[in-house]
């Protein structure tokens, strides 16, 4: 598999992800806390305002690739398992 076609693949999966946070941020079964946490990370995604500037060669972009899906992941943790695979299955 070619590396771009790899990269294709996982922001694909990434943008499935957001989709069911927010779709699991929204749900009756989330605790108030792993709302939070998902509202915030979400937010964080889509605004122009990042940990570390753009303009800043490389670490710019770095932050984006690195920190939004960690963190999207610490979200997902802390979402129950069944309220997690419906938000999944209907994102999907």
């Amino acid at each position: 598999m070619g590396f771009w076609k790899s990269v294709r693949k996982r922001a694909a999966r990434l943008r499935v992800e957001m989709r069911a946070l927010w779709l699991a941020a929204r749900h009756p079964g989330t605790p108030w806390y792993a709302k939070l946490l998902v509202a915030g990370v979400l937010v964080y995604a889509v605004t122009p305002v990042d940990l570390v500037p753009d303009m800043i060669p490389i670490l710019g972009i770095v932050d984006d690739i690195v920190f939004v899906p960690l963190a999207l992941a610490l979200a997902a943790r802390f979402i129950p398992r069944p309220v997690l695979e419906e938000c999944r299955a209907r994102a999907q």
